[in-house]
């Protein structure tokens, strides 16, 4: 049966979610009410007993991919720019000074070409381009040019505010305008840490954006996880203690390389 409808059987199977539908109309529905693209996933985990043939013709593709898309970015002029070269140093600079490990990726991955975050000299603040992404509603949305000195709160106010958000956001985030404000929690990935060990840290809503970003890895610009705390998640949040800082500080070269290896797949 169609999972969309319940009512008539099933003609179609979704590459990314492998959800059933009857008819053009339910796929439409699927995507919107999951926001799914529809596109097979490249990189989903494929158990040892269940790996086919072609499995491993998807995959060698994929790096075949891999490979032009690396060359195509290496030969790109801006990669050679020297305006560019200078920006970005500028930035990671203008971080290292706010005690922010800001790191840049190179031309052709996907955070590279989206982020547009900018360091205004004359007030001397960062301009940063922001995700947030509210898993429980299944929705994402890019914010650009956010000062450094808007706290959390104010920036979360247009999406789950139940008064001064907009309607068409405020029906998508139902869930989270419908609960408590003390309910909800924003999370931030910890960068450094191995892909089986993933973490996240809890940001303070009542402050900057700056002081939330301080003494973090940022790898191009913040991704922040808007989550309530009465519905189950699989995010870990890692306590501030020595002993966990260690051993995110033993796991960072491993989890980089993971990193820059999933950035190369979303950009080809």
């Amino acid at each position: 049966r169609c999972e969309t409808c319940s009512k008539e059987e099933a003609k179609y199977r979704c590459p990314r979610c492998m959800k059933y539908s009857c008819s053009l109309l339910c796929v439409k529905k699927h995507k919107l009410a999951l926001s799914c693209n529809g596109v097979r996933d490249k990189t989903a985990f494929v158990p040892v007993n269940e790996f086919t043939d072609l499995n491993l013709l998807s995959d060698y593709r994929f790096l075949e991919d891999v490979g032009r898309t690396a060359d195509a970015a290496a030969r790109h002029p801006i990669v050679h720019s020297p305006s560019t070269k200078k920006l970005l140093y500028c930035l990671r600079n203008k971080a290292r000074r706010c005690d922010i490990d800001l790191r840049t990726l190179p031309i052709g991955f996907t955070k590279r070409r989206e982020n547009s975050t900018t360091f205004n000299f004359m007030e001397k603040k960062f301009y940063w381009h922001l995700k947030l992404i509210f898993p429980h509603c299944h929705a994402e949305y890019t914010l650009k040019g956010v000062p450094d000195d808007k706290t959390l709160a104010d920036i979360l106010k247009p999406y789950i505010d139940p008064v001064e958000s907009d309607p068409v956001v405020c029906q998508r985030l139902k869930t989270y305008t419908m609960s408590p404000q003390s309910d909800v929690q924003i999370l931030m990935k910890i960068e450094n840490r191995k892909q089986n060990s993933i973490r996240y840290n809890e940001l303070d809503a009542s402050r900057s954006l700056l002081d939330n970003l301080k003494g973090k890895i940022i790898i191009e610009y913040p991704t922040l996880f808007v989550v309530l705390k009465t519905l189950k998640n699989d995010m870990v949040v890692l306590s501030q203690d020595a002993s966990e800082a260690a051993e995110s500080s033993d796991s960072e070269s491993s989890s980089l390389s993971s990193m820059e290896e999933g950035e190369i797949r979303d950009s080809s």
